[in-house]
C-alpha cells in the first residue's frame, strides 16, 4: 500500500474510529485500526460489539490493507506537522512520514482482523443537530451499572414519522419525541441502543443528515462518510409512556437560564447527593440547600404557580440534568405531592412537549 493524504483530514478520520477500540483488548488485533486504499482510503475499528468505518480521499498509488495498533496511529496523526502524509507498507511495517518526521510501526496481520459487520437495511434520516439534541436529553437518565444492561441503554421507538428516545436509571426517566424522514411511512421499529455508543454518534456525526438503520441484533448509523454499527441490548424496557402521562394538580412554570443558575449557586453549600428543597408559592419559588456543617443557601426566582402551594425536595444533578434539556424559554414543573416524582417538560405553547423528564422526589426532614 501506497497513499499520501492530508493531515488534518487523516488526524480526525483515525481520532473518530480509534474511538471504539477497547481499551483492554481480548486479542491483539482488536486494538488495530485496519486501512484499505482503493477508490478511497477507509479506517476500521472493530471489537465485537461496536465498528466504526471512516473513508476519507487519499492519492492511491497502490492499493492493498495494513492493520496498525489503533491508539498509536491516533497520538502520532494528532502530533505531526501540517504537511501531507505518505504512508507506505514495506515488510513488517507502516512508514509515515509527514515533513521531516517519519514513523516505521510493527503490523498485525491484516487477515486475522475480524469480518467487519453490514450495515442492517436503514429505516430512515433525520438531521445531525435533532439527533443529537435527542440523544443530549435522554442519555444523563441512562445508568452506568452494568449489572443491569437495560438500564444503559436508549429505547428507541419508531412509528412513521415520529421516533421518541428515552432512558432511564430508576430515578428518572427521560423521553424525547421528533419526527423524522422515514424509508416508509408504515415502518414501526423498537430497539435498545447501548446509550455510550449512542452519544459518541450523536457528537460526531451532528455535522449532516443521519442514516439510521435496524436490523434484528444490529443498529447502524451513517453520515458524511463515517459509519457506526453496534450490537442491541435485550429489548426488554420499562412503560414509559405510561409513567409519563399524569394529572397533575400542581404546575409551574419558571424561566430555565436563572433557575439553572440559581440551582448551581445554591447547590455549593449541599453536601453530595444531597436534598435541595424547592417552595413553590403564589408568584416565586424559594431555593435551599445546606444547612450542615458547610453552611445553607436560598435564592427566591419568579414563577407562575398554577394549584396549591407546595414544597418539593430533588437531588441536585438530577433537577440540572432535566432543565438542561429543556429547549424552551420556560420549562414547566408538573407536581402531585412531594413525596411523588415530578414530570419537568418544555413549554411549547399548544403543541405536546416534544421532551419530558420524570424524576424522583426526595424525602427530607422539617
Amino acid at each position: 500500500m501506497k497513499i499520501r493524504v492530508n493531515r488534518d483530514v487523516l488526524a480526525d478520520a483515525v481520532a473518530w474510529a480509534a474511538r471504539v477500540l477497547p481499551s483492554r483488548p481480548v486479542m491483539p488485533v482488536l486494538s488495530g485500526l485496519l486501512l484499505v486504499a482503493g477508490e478511497e482510503l477507509s479506517l476500521s475499528a472493530f471489537d465485537y460489539d461496536v465498528s466504526a468505518q471512516a473513508r476519507i480521499d487519499a492519492d492511491v498509488a497502490e492499493t492493498g490493507g495494513v492493520l496498525i495498533p489503533g491508539r498509536l496511529l491516533a497520538e502520532i496523526s494528532r502530533s505531526l506537522p501540517g504537511d501531507e502524509v505518505q504512508i507506505v507498507t514495506e515488510g513488517q511495517e507502516a512508514v509515515l512520514t509527514c515533513g521531516s518526521a517519519e514513523f516505521g510501526l510493527i503490523t498485525m496481520p491484516v487477515e486475522d482482523f475480524p469480518t467487519m459487520p453490514t450495515m442492517p437495511p436503514a429505516v430512515g434520516a433525520v438531521g445531525g443537530g435533532v439527533f443529537a439534541s435527542a440523544v443530549g436529553q435522554v442519555a444523563p437518565a441512562s445508568s452506568r451499572d452494568d449489572t443491569l444492561p437495560m438500564l444503559t441503554g436508549i429505547r428507541v421507538d419508531i412509528e412513521g414519522e415520529t421516533v421518541t428516545m428515552a432512558a432511564t436509571d430508576r430515578y428518572r426517566i427521560a423521553a424525547r419525541t421528533f419526527t423524522w424522514r422515514p424509508v416508509r411511512p408504515d415502518v414501526a421499529v423498537s430497539a435498545m441502543v447501548p446509550a455510550r455508543v449512542l452519544v459518541e454518534v450523536a457528537r460526531s456525526l451532528r455535522g449532516g443528515e443521519v442514516q439510521v438503520a435496524m436490523g434484528d441484533a444490529v443498529a447502524g448509523f451513517e453520515s458524511v462518510g463515517r459509519s457506526t454499527t453496534v450490537r442491541l441490548l435485550d429489548e426488554q424496557f420499562i412503560d414509559y409512556q405510561r409513567r409519563l402521562t399524569s394529572d397533575w394538580s400542581v404546575r409551574a412554570d419558571v424561566r430555565v437560564g436563572p433557575f439553572v443558575d440559581a440551582i448551581k449557586r445554591v447547590a455549593l453549600v449541599a453536601e453530595r447527593n444531597t436534598a435541595i428543597r424547592l417552595t413553590f408559592t403564589q408568584g416565586q419559588v424559594l431555593l435551599r440547600a445546606g444547612g450542615g456543617d458547610i453552611g445553607r443557601g436560598t435564592e427566591v426566582l419568579e414563577c407562575d404557580l398554577r394549584g396549591d402551594d407546595i414544597e418539593i425536595a430533588f437531588q441536585s444533578q438530577f433537577l440540572l440534568d432535566g432543565l438542561t434539556g429543556i429547549e424552551t424559554e420556560f420549562a414547566r414543573i408538573n407536581m402531585e405531592s412531594p413525596t411523588r416524582p415530578a414530570l419537568i417538560q418544555d413549554v411549547p405553547g399548544d403543541a405536546d412537549p416534544a421532551f419530558r423528564y420524570l424524576v424522583m422526589s426526595l424525602r427530607v426532614g422539617s
